[in-house]
């Protein structure tokens, strides 16, 4: 009983310290999965953003320039460059370790989803993209990185 009594504490410690996340935390650099940008989470008047700030292959090979949100459907910003660009926008916090009520933009496609991002860990983001319901769509996990 007492072995049980102690696991089922540690087990509840960890659940409640695994919900502590505040606002702000999600804020910094994050890799995505794939390791071949950098986004920064950033804050502007309680909304939470984030912006491509490094690609592993800034310039495309073809025209030696840098590469272009060429996926787009708006051919107005076709001739944008992806570095720099907007992918994730308008996230406000729940209180409860998620950043909902957001928008991912995916350059590679060029589609623009619903999102919602949860904290793993301190160092691990999951990233939802959707359309209509939170069960049909794709997540990807992004990775803390210090700069």
């Amino acid at each position: 009983m007492k072995h049980l009594l102690i696991t089922t504490f540690i087990a509840w410690a960890f659940m409640a310290s695994a919900q502590d996340y505040k606002a702000d935390d999600v804020l910094g650099i994050w890799f995505n999965e794939e390791k071949d940008a950098k986004i920064e989470v950033y804050k502007e008047n309680n909304h939470y953003f984030g912006k491509i700030i490094w690609l592993d292959e800034p310039i495309d090979p073809e025209t030696g320039k840098p590469k272009l949100d060429d996926e787009n459907p708006d051919e107005a910003l076709q001739s944008r460059p992806v570095m720099g660009l907007l992918l994730v926008k308008d996230f406000v916090y729940d209180g409860d370790g998620v950043w909902e009520d957001g928008e991912i933009y995916d350059p590679k496609s060029g589609n623009t989803y619903s999102c919602y991002m949860k904290m793993e860990t301190v160092d691990k983001l999951k990233v939802r993209g959707f359309i209509g319901i939170s069960w049909i769509g794709r997540t990807t996990y992004w990775t803390r990185t210090t700069n």
